[in-house]
């Protein structure tokens, strides 16, 4: 039988600690002390990625801490996977009880919506208090068996998900090492002809006009793409934009040509439309997808055409400079069976893709209705 829920404050129930921005001259790129995490622009699925470290830091969090955004948008959670020191546009939750820390991240993820209708109503004003934060309301089971069965079920569906996202970057990095001994560091190389990434790859460029597209449609924007990754998690909607767009395949090989937003490349995993600030890239000659992949996705190629972008406040890159890019080109042999090893991967990724959104928008379906008591804990001591 279901025991007492009630309502508590998050302050009742943990430790808030806020954030605090240690001096800019003791951050590093070197990995010189600890990750330093300033918002959610670090933020990945449900662990920080680290980009920046702090050889002073300020604000320290431990593994398993909870990371809540304090600054616009408020209200994102991630978790610390390593020893970590935080920024102002982070707070620390420490529960005080360490076993309900995963029942109090869904309950703070329930809350996200709560947030975004608080600042849309501008009464934060893209900032979060400590009080605010220590008086934010949970839905809050007596019985700590009733957490934990919420917790697992839910916990059990991000576990996956996470194991897909390890596996997917497993087979990434095969993929990428394998490339770099057959095509870099292959001493049958020098020998190989000289050309430029133009000679294997193209530009697909397929105009719409928004009108013309359903508004379901899978749109991809640079938001959309991950960061020296080719698994590509994410759409939106067509409907919600009104720019011009360009029509791409899944298969196909996405490019984000803003400098900010170097390095973005990503294997397009369904039909749809992308900004046109992502460029469209395909091989020539089927044979040659790996070959183009390993090319595009490289750290060179990605700071050649950097450096070559053009503009002051947003640089961008052209397929001109791309398709200028300085590559070796092997026997057709070599460069279709390394095609043939690569592709299962990417089907693999895309699959695992595939899975992990179903995976996510049943954990987003049960979310509310646990928190809100319309699926019963009992339900779900049957079902685990």
């Amino acid at each position: 039988m279901r025991g007492k829920w009630r309502e508590v404050h998050l302050g009742d129930v943990a430790e808030i600690v806020m954030g605090q921005s240690p001096p800019g001259s003791t951050y590093n790129e070197s990995g010189d002390g600890l990750p330093f995490f300033q918002g959610v622009k670090d933020f990945g699925y449900r662990n920080p990625t680290p980009r920046v470290f702090c050889s002073r830091p300020s604000r320290v969090a431990q593994p398993g801490d909870i990371l809540f955004s304090v600054r616009a948008p408020i209200g994102r959670v991630n978790i610390a996977d390593r020893e970590c020191t935080i920024g102002r546009g982070l707070s620390i939750i420490q529960p005080r009880d360490k076993a309900g820390s995963r029942y109090i991240e869904f309950a703070l993820r329930y809350l996200e919506p709560t947030w975004q209708a608080i600042e849309g109503g501008g009464s934060v004003f893209g900032n979060a208090t400590r009080q605010d934060v220590e008086l934010l309301s949970l839905t809050w089971p007596d019985e700590v068996s009733d957490r934990r069965i919420i917790a697992e079920v839910l916990g059990s569906l991000d576990d996956k998900i996470e194991l897909n996202r390890r596996m997917n970057a497993t087979l990434e990095s095969m993929a990428k090492a394998v490339f770099k001994a057959w095509f870099v560091e292959n001493e049958e190389a020098k020998g190989w002809k000289v050309g430029q990434f133009s000679d294997i790859a193209q530009n697909i460029r397929r105009g719409v006009n928004p009108a013309d597209v359903s508004p379901e449609m899978p749109y991809i924007g640079l938001e959309h793409m991950p960061r020296r990754s080719i698994a590509l998690s994410e759409w939106g909607r067509a409907g919600d934009v009104t720019s011009n767009k360009f029509k791409f395949q899944r298969g196909e090989i996405l490019f984000g040509k803003l400098r900010p937003y170097f390095h973005k490349v990503g294997i397009a995993p369904i039909n749809g439309v992308c900004s046109t600030d992502v460029l469209v890239v395909a091989p020539k000659n089927p044979e040659d997808f790996g070959l183009v992949l390993g090319y595009i996705s490289s750290e060179d190629f990605v700071n050649s055409v950097n450096a070559a972008s053009e503009g002051t406040k947003m640089p961008r890159t052209n397929w001109d400079t791309m398709a200028r890019y300085p590559i070796t080109i092997p026997d057709g042999k070599l460069a279709a069976d390394f095609t043939a090893m690569v592709q299962p991967m990417i089907e693999k990724i895309q699959n695992n893709i595939d899975q992990s959104r179903t995976l996510a928008a049943l954990r987003d379906a049960l979310l509310p209705r646990l928190m809100s008591g319309e699926v019963r804990v009992k339900d779900l001591e049957e079902i685990r």
